[in-house]
């Protein structure tokens, strides 16, 4: 008996998760929601016992107890909510987190809107994913066409560019027999027609 295995007795079983990328998606997306939203309550109970320090000029905050989450968004709009969470890609998971979150950072909204700034940041994902979904189809059928020019088939086709042939003149041979070189440039192939 190895101690590999005798270790093993203490580890939980290993278990493939038996939920989909999707329900995944969903479930972390509206925990970030509803951590948001405790955060917002939390957020706005301190501006309240700052304002009632500043009124009063008394601290009674030691004092109040408060309720574990008062709000909450309704069923139907939680349904609402996780349809438009199931349309947002595992990939573009994260990124949706962090636009939520600096959304949220940025307005500093009360509680009872926060569920519409999530709202606004999946709009915003599901419309990003459609306008890179269009985009691909097109590369792909950009990519399908005939990628040869018109004017290169009809150019290959008329004549042969021949830049070893035999019998081109160079400047060294009309320099060595000393007579005058042609008009034409010397560091052009030559071109001949096909027939």
């Amino acid at each position: 008996m190895s101690l590999a295995s005798w270790f093993r007795w203490n580890e939980p079983p290993n278990r493939i998760s038996q939920r989909s990328p999707t329900e995944m998606v969903v479930e972390t997306l509206m925990m970030e929601l509803s951590w948001q939203i405790k955060q917002a309550e939390k957020q706005q109970r301190e501006r309240e016992n700052e304002y009632r320090k500043i009124k009063t000029g008394v601290d009674y905050g030691w004092l109040v107890s408060y309720p574990k989450q008062s709000y909450d968004i309704s069923p139907g709009e939680r349904l609402q909510l996780e349809d438009m969470c199931t349309k947002i890609h595992p990939s573009y998971c994260g990124p949706v987190i962090l636009r939520f979150r600096q959304v949220v950072a940025e307005y500093e909204p009360e509680a009872q809107e926060v569920s519409r700034l999530f709202r606004s940041v999946l709009q915003e994902a599901a419309e990003k994913i459609k306008e890179e979904e269009e985009a691909k189809k097109l590369a792909r059928q950009w990519n399908t066409k005939n990628r040869t020019s018109l004017s290169l088939t009809t150019f290959k086709s008329r004549s042969r560019i021949s830049p070893f042939i035999s019998d081109i003149k160079t400047i060294s041979e009309d320099v060595e027999r000393g007579t005058q070189p042609n008009r034409r440039v010397w560091s052009m192939p030559e071109f001949r027609n096909t027939k």
